[in-house]
């Protein structure tokens, strides 16, 4: 698999959950002999939500949640087979969504 390299993108609302994948993913990519560059933070997408927590008047009483999604990137410069059987064959936390793009 000369020339090519994977990217692989991580989403998890847990950051402490991401972070031990990432480590997994390098760790397995670097144990089978490819080079790694990452893990990459990506920006934390907040997404912020107000209810009103009093059932007729009292505009000033509200409630506010957040969810916070993180991310990671890596790249798998020139991969081996035994690369992408490692990696295919690695269990991840649950929680945890795996992008994987080939190039």
């Amino acid at each position: 698999m000369a020339n090519q390299h994977i990217r692989i993108r991580l989403k998890a609302f847990d950051h402490h959950l991401i972070d031990k994948s990432a480590s997994e993913i390098v760790e397995t990519a670097k144990r089978t002999g490819a080079h790694v560059k990452g893990p990459i933070p990506l920006p934390t997408k907040k997404e912020r939500y107000t209810i009103l927590i009093s059932p007729h008047v009292n505009k000033d009483a509200r409630d506010q949640y957040e969810i916070r999604t993180h991310k990671r990137m890596m790249d798998i410069i020139d991969p081996t087979d035994k690369t992408v059987d490692a990696l295919m064959k690695l269990d991840l936390s649950a929680g945890v969504d795996v992008q994987i793009k080939l190039n």
